[in-house]
């Protein structure tokens, strides 16, 4: 018997049988060599059987830990996208605020700007019309000179012709 038959026949269920075989035929037989090789291919069955399930466990219980070893990478892949994600969005809000703030400085100064040049019309307005009155006040002071002069004139002729000789 070769050695790769040899382990083919000695474990698993079909070792186990023949070693279970070779103990009746030796023990039918009378050959104490015979059971002893049969129990012996039994219990390396029992054996091989055993320790396949144990490396089969092993690599159930390595495959949960790989498993949970890349849910645990995606969770913190997870974790890491949420925070970019939540940092671009506050950079947005920040961002979206300053042109905000900057559009409202924008308006304040354009209607600062406004009242300032309303202030300066309504103050032209006012000089002008200040001095419209002053003209007319002058005028009107001219006017009234003018008015008292020609009765001055018309006071001395007057008298004049009553006294003749005052005007001399």
């Amino acid at each position: 018997m070769t050695q790769d038959e040899e382990q083919s026949t000695t474990g698993g269920l079909v070792g186990k049988l023949a070693g279970k075989a070779k103990q009746a035929a030796g023990g039918l037989v009378g050959d104490d060599t015979l059971q002893r090789e049969g129990r012996l291919q039994e219990a390396t069955a029992d054996q091989q059987a055993a320790a396949n399930e144990e490396a089969a466990e092993a690599r159930r219980a390595e495959g949960v830990a790989e498993t949970e070893e890349e849910r645990a990478e995606i969770q913190r892949r997870r974790e890491e996208l949420e925070a970019e994600v939540e940092a671009k969005r506050r950079e947005e809000r920040i961002e979206a605020e300053a042109k905000t703030a900057e559009q409202r400085a924008a308006e304040d100064a354009a209607a600062e700007e406004q009242a300032a040049a309303a202030e300066r019309r309504q103050g032209a307005a006012q000089a002008g019309v200040a001095e419209r009155e002053a003209a007319q006040a002058r005028a009107e002071g001219e006017t009234e000179a003018q008015r008292l002069e020609r009765e001055a004139a018309e006071a001395e002729r007057r008298a004049a012709q009553l006294d003749p000789e005052a005007g001399r």
